[in-house]
């Protein structure tokens, strides 16, 4: 694709979001399955609240004549091939979920920063509409970020730090 202006920009952003969340409704599963209790829940939450994003996304580029489809989002692919490699590691659950804990965030941060930059682009390009369907999913993004970082702090990270692979509850 060549880029000459901004609208062309903003066509790539939506092209790369729309794959990159659906490699993130492949992998979650994954993720949950590998986990248990509040984290087990927050990924399967998570799970359709992404479904959610790719219908906005849909629903933007519908509006503004664009094919979402034809890209393959190669950041998510890493972060996402970065996870697959946690949930081959050997270990406890409690260090396992640590670690599961730090690849989702680091996908969240990952989405924060693509729906912020995306969500400027049409509020400059002047697509209200779009713009705030980006400012919603990326306030889902943070609010999921935040919650991954209470149930780290809460429970996951003081379990794994132990490390003799006993829950505490």
């Amino acid at each position: 694709m060549k880029m000459t202006n901004l609208e062309d920009v903003f066509t790539d952003e939506m092209k790369d979001i729309y794959s990159a969340e659906n490699q993130i409704i492949k992998a979650l599963p994954k993720m949950a399955k590998a986990s248990q209790g509040q984290l087990k829940s927050a990924f399967e939450q998570h799970l359709e609240q992404t479904r959610t994003h790719t219908q906005r996304i849909e629903q933007v580029c519908q509006e503004l004549n664009i094919t979402p489809k034809g890209k393959k989002c190669a950041g998510m692919e890493g972060l996402i091939s970065e996870g697959a490699e946690v949930l081959e590691t050997e270990g406890t659950e409690e260090a396992k979920e640590a670690a599961l804990i730090g690849a989702a965030q680091r996908v969240e941060h990952y989405e924060i920063a693509a729906y912020g930059t995306a969500r400027t682009h049409a509020r400059q390009l002047g697509y209200s509409n779009a713009a705030e369907l980006l400012e919603q999913t990326l306030r889902e993004e943070r609010k999921a970020d935040d919650l991954l970082t209470q149930i780290a702090e809460s429970r996951v990270n003081p379990e794994a730090q132990h490390g003799d692979g006993k829950r505490g509850w």
